[in-house]
């Protein structure tokens, strides 16, 4: 499918860091599961839908259902104020990548954000008629077609007439269109992944537990006989199931289970805004990904991503947004940061990026973005993308000014850049978060009479430490900080000269 999904891929192991002097705090990925739902009379209906040909009977569904799995229940330390700003507020240093991926697969921790109480998940028009549901996307078959010999071939060669089908998402939007091919480079789009892929976030998110479980059953489930029609090649087999899921899950939104659903979420679920910036990215940038190999080496214009699952642990657990906030990525690249906040947090989201193909590409992902969230029936926060030097454009030293957190992808950026940021930076309110992979504030940095005047002296800052599948340059382990605008500490310092 390309760059963005490619670096996303699961089996990582999370990297050990080296012993250091200073405490750190480790990064975990956390998730918010849909919230379990009592079964509904949909689960019966489910068990009782007419049989399609070759289908097993499903006598043994309800004997496989498990009980549901009950869950837990939902319930950060800052070292005294010194001149030595490096503080932590984590106690798991010594966290081992077993660790990692057990607390990666617990349904609820104690640990989770507080929800955000005046965040509207569910896009109500999504979920409205008033247009008919139709508006402008990319389409699968629009990128991965036969009208792209060299590229794409059958998926089902022995039956002419399963050429396309039309899937349905949660919303009342249009249904998406799929040619049902396969690449024949194995890095191109997966049109049948897709579908499954989709398919089992709808299953893992929107539905009730009875009924998701029934469609997961590993013999007679949706999904395991999808995968079978596949294995087999059988077409026909393979199109009467998408008509299957798509006339379920019709019912499913006309009931109004799956609005129940998305209104009892807590939050947006890790892997739902995966498959969703996945989907954006595929269908814009990875058919254009050549536009980024024009970055080069030893400028401020090197290009990198912030893997989704890093963002989200920036957005949640060290900046702790909400959804009244504002949120500005400087260097925003193709814009992945800036929509994954609007969607995640539901905040007033903003890029700024100077490289034009970039720009071009960000705008793209825009559109398609909105698009996506509309169709898996999703509101999102306002979003501004801006072109030009974060330095110089007019709406950003505008925005800065009330920004609540300011991320700064500043790996590859010059010592020149990273001192004009920091003296940016006074502009920011008291309270606001920087959140950068340098730091803006000098190692072992006190405040003293030759330096009282610098920038650096109004930010309090703290290092933290990232794993693997955090970022796309590299699976190796390293740092990040998150600095806070605080004047207070040189007003201290004079306070302390008196």
């Amino acid at each position: 499918m390309g760059f963005f999904q490619s670096i996303q891929k699961p089996g990582f192991k999370a990297a050990q860091a080296k012993n250091s002097h200073i405490q750190q705090e480790v990064v975990k990925t956390t998730t918010d599961p849909r919230k379990t739902q009592s079964p509904t009379p949909f689960a019966q209906r489910l068990n009782n839908r007419p049989l399609h040909k070759n289908q097993a009977p499903k006598q043994n569904a309800t004997k496989a259902t498990p009980s549901p799995r009950p869950r837990a229940q939902n319930p950060r330390k800052r070292a005294a104020s010194t001149p030595q700003r490096f503080d932590s507020d984590s106690d798991d240093d010594d966290v081992s990548d077993h660790d990692l991926n057990i607390a990666s697969k617990r349904v609820r921790r104690s640990s989770d954000p507080v929800p955000d109480l005046t965040r509207q998940i569910r896009s109500r028009k999504a979920f409205s008629e008033e247009d008919g549901g139709k508006f402008s996307m990319v389409h699968a078959s629009d990128i991965a077609t036969l009208s792209k010999p060299t590229a794409y071939k059958a998926a089902f060669p022995n039956d002419p007439q399963a050429i396309e089908v039309h899937l349905q998402y949660p919303s009342a939007s249009q249904r998406e269109k799929y040619e049902l091919v396969v690449p024949i480079k194995n890095d191109d789009f997966k049109s049948l992944e897709d579908i499954r892929e989709v398919m089992e976030t709808i299953i893992n998110n929107y539905l009730p537990s009875a009924d998701a479980t029934a469609m997961q059953n590993d013999s007679t489930g949706l999904i395991r006989r999808l995968k079978r029609a596949v294995e087999r090649r059988a077409g026909h087999e393979y199109t009467d199931f998408v008509q299957e899921w798509n006339d379920t899950l019709v019912d499913f939104r006309k009931d109004g289970t799956i609005s129940k659903a998305i209104d009892e979420w807590k939050g947006v679920d890790l892997k739902l805004l995966e498959r969703i910036l996945t989907q954006t990215y595929s269908r814009t940038v990875s058919p254009r990904v050549h536009m980024l190999r024009q970055y080069q080496n030893g400028t401020d214009d090197v290009y990198g991503e912030l893997l989704p699952k890093f963002v989200s642990i920036i957005l949640k657990k060290d900046t702790k947004m909400k959804s009244d906030q504002i949120f500005v990525d400087l260097g925003s690249g193709v814009g992945n940061c800036v929509l994954q906040a609007a969607l995640e947090i539901g905040c007033e989201s903003w890029g700024c990026e100077k490289m034009n193909n970039a720009c071009d590409l960000a705008e793209l992902q825009e559109q398609e973005f909105n698009a996506r969230c509309r169709l898996w029936g999703l509101s999102v926060g306002d979003i501004h993308l801006e072109r030009g030097d974060f330095l110089k454009n007019p709406a950003i030293l505008k925005v800065l000014q009330k920004a609540d957190v300011v991320l700064v992808n500043n790996q590859a950026f010059t010592p020149a850049l990273n001192e004009d940021l920091t003296n940016l930076f006074l502009d920011l309110k008291e309270g606001a978060k920087v959140v950068s992979l340098k730091s803006f504030v000098p190692h072992g940095n006190k405040i003293s009479e030759s330096n009282v005047h610098a920038a650096y002296n109004q930010l309090s800052v703290v290092e933290k430490t990232y794993y693997s599948a955090c970022v796309s340059w590299t699976d190796a382990p390293g740092t990040y900080f998150v600095s806070t605008k605080d004047s207070s500490m040189v007003k201290d310092f004079y306070e302390k000269r008196r």
